[in-house]
């Protein structure tokens, strides 16, 4: 069973950059997917960056396109998803998750994955 720890969250004004890491033991990402959700109060999970270990194929929703860059980085086992431009509506809690499977594509829903990070605050003051 892999093990996730998001880290990187915190308080930061608007127009401001955060990066946020999620470090996996217990099973390497090789082969799997690794995305990005967040959960806003309120609000349901909703993903917002995936990659695909085996080729590197990425996946954002339309929200964050240009904003958020997923990126991962082999030797460390650690997946990135680094914020510019952050505005109060990205105020949430941060969470990484991966499948308990391999896939051959990525996939959007909550529901595909089994392991998750204990999430990361991100708050964003106006």
């Amino acid at each position: 069973q892999v093990q996730l720890v998001e880290s990187g969250g915190g308080l930061v004004q608007a127009g401001d950059s955060l990066r946020l890491s999620c470090a996996a033991s217990g099973r390497t990402f090789g082969g799997y997917v690794v995305a990005w959700f967040r959960q806003a109060p309120g609000k349901e999970r909703e993903i917002l960056a995936a990659i695909h270990w085996r080729d590197n194929n990425r996946y954002y929703i339309d929200s964050v396109k240009g904003r958020f860059t997923i990126s991962r980085d082999n030797a460390k086992n650690t997946v990135y998803l680094q914020m510019d431009s952050l505005q109060p509506e990205d105020t949430a809690v941060y969470y990484c998750a991966t499948p308990a499977r391999t896939y051959s594509r990525i996939y959007s829903a909550s529901s595909d994955y089994t392991s998750w990070g204990q999430g990361t605050q991100v708050t964003v003051s106006s």
